[in-house]
């Protein structure tokens, strides 16, 4: 089903030890000084989804190729895992060939590839050939772009958590703070429940939030500044059953009973209810004094591909940045609101995805969005140190 594309780990992939040794890096190979404007004949696009981005973007994708045939003449699509991915590329780029051309990523996989050395930097060398990223992007989306590093451009964006999930019938007034959800799961214990951050959204954001409830020193220092937030997940932690491996079988368990209350997401709320994996009755709530904990999904180009391939995907992206393809990543509720740039509506999204969203959607979500501080998600090497924690001390059980 559609809604089980999530986002996916951020820690990184170390190929397998042999015998013979530890694997080669990949070659060092630099970006090509000199991309035509256009490619010198059609190329052939394979785009790697590690981030059930194309649920928002292949529509975006498909119509830049319709319209735009003398750049690209196919698309070829394959999905993996974000902790996948690296292998992958680099297996590639050891063997001269690179493959993958194109991979739309969260800040999981960007972490990784940033981390390694795997894909080109586009920024500053390529902005000719993009927007004005700055002026057009979102400002929040604009701050998660600082997150790339260069290395990537951000194409779809949220406002993602914390938010609670529940089911009415078995919690009638649900905590609005961490104290209360703590007292709470202490008198249901087994009941409430949230992901692997490393491998789910909500579980991520439920992480990363919590810092900014409980005033911790430093909310974007997970080993010295979250002294508050591992005591209290460890505290948490003894009425949790289990951590599931990632959102899709927390939904499940909500959905099943299970759980009654989980940590979630604006798009993981939205999406499973229109997709009816999730009973259209559950109800959201927010903690008192939240900090949304924004999210993005990249575009990132391996290192190894030709002058022509970046060439159409520069302007692939670029494309995809229009406000009229940006109305697209609306779509089912997903990654709600979903466009990362300034001034796109909902009305100018699909129709379906208008009926959507007015039937599932939540009518307090503007007003949460608009109201509440927005931080980004930790910088590429905090994530993979606070999720090797949270494994470590916290998901070990």
């Amino acid at each position: 089903m559609r809604w089980t594309r999530k986002l996916q780990l951020v820690i990184p992939t170390l190929l397998i030890v042999t015998a013979c040794g530890a694997p080669e890096a990949p070659q060092a190979q630099n970006a090509p000084t000199t991309v035509p404007d256009k490619p010198s004949k059609p190329v052939e696009l394979n785009v790697l989804d590690v981030a059930g981005n194309l649920q928002l973007t292949q529509g975006m994708i498909d119509e830049f190729v319709k319209a735009n045939p003398d750049f690209v003449s196919k698309v070829n699509y394959t999905k993996a895992t974000a902790p996948d991915m690296p292998g992958k590329l680099k297996a590639e780029q050891n063997s001269g060939t690179s493959q993958t051309h194109l991979v739309l990523t969260g800040t999981d996989g960007l972490s990784s590839v940033i981390e390694q050395k795997l894909v080109y930097e586009l920024l500053p060398g390529y902005s000719a050939k993009l927007p004005d990223l700055e002026k057009t992007y979102l400002p929040p989306a604009w701050e998660m772009q600082k997150l790339a590093q260069g290395q990537g451009v951000a194409v779809t964006y949220y406002p993602a958590g914390p938010l609670l999930e529940y089911d009415p019938a078995k919690v009638p007034t649900p905590p609005t703070s961490p104290e209360e959800l703590l007292a709470w799961a202490k008198a249901n214990p087994g009941k409430f429940q949230y992901a692997r951050p490393a491998n789910s959204g909500p579980g991520r954001t439920f992480l990363m939030g919590l810092p900014y409830l409980l005033g911790d020193s430093d909310p974007m220092d997970p080993e010295k500044g979250w002294e508050k937030t591992w005591a209290y997940l460890k505290d948490l932690g003894q009425y949790v059953d289990n951590y599931p491996g990632g959102t899709t079988d927390v939904m499940k368990n909500l959905a099943n009973g299970t759980s009654w209350m989980v940590a979630s997401t604006t798009g993981w709320d939205i999406n499973p209810r229109v997709l009816g994996s999730v009973p259209a009755g559950m109800k959201i709530s927010t903690f008192k004094g939240f900090h949304w904990v924004t999210d993005a999904h990249y575009a990132v180009v391996p290192k190894g591909v030709s002058g022509d391939v970046l060439s159409a995907n520069l302007a692939l992206i670029k494309f995809m940045l229009e406000p009229k393809q940006q109305a697209k990543a609306f779509d089912k509720g997903y990654f709600y609101p979903g466009p990362a740039v300034k001034d796109v509506t909902l009305q100018m999204a699909p129709q379906e995805s208008q009926d959507a969203i007015a039937k599932f959607g939540r009518a307090e979500y503007d007003k949460l969005i608009a109201d509440n501080p927005k931080e980004t998600s930790l910088p590429a090497a905090q994530q993979v140190k606070a999720f090797q924690r949270w494994d470590r001390e916290i998901g070990k059980k």
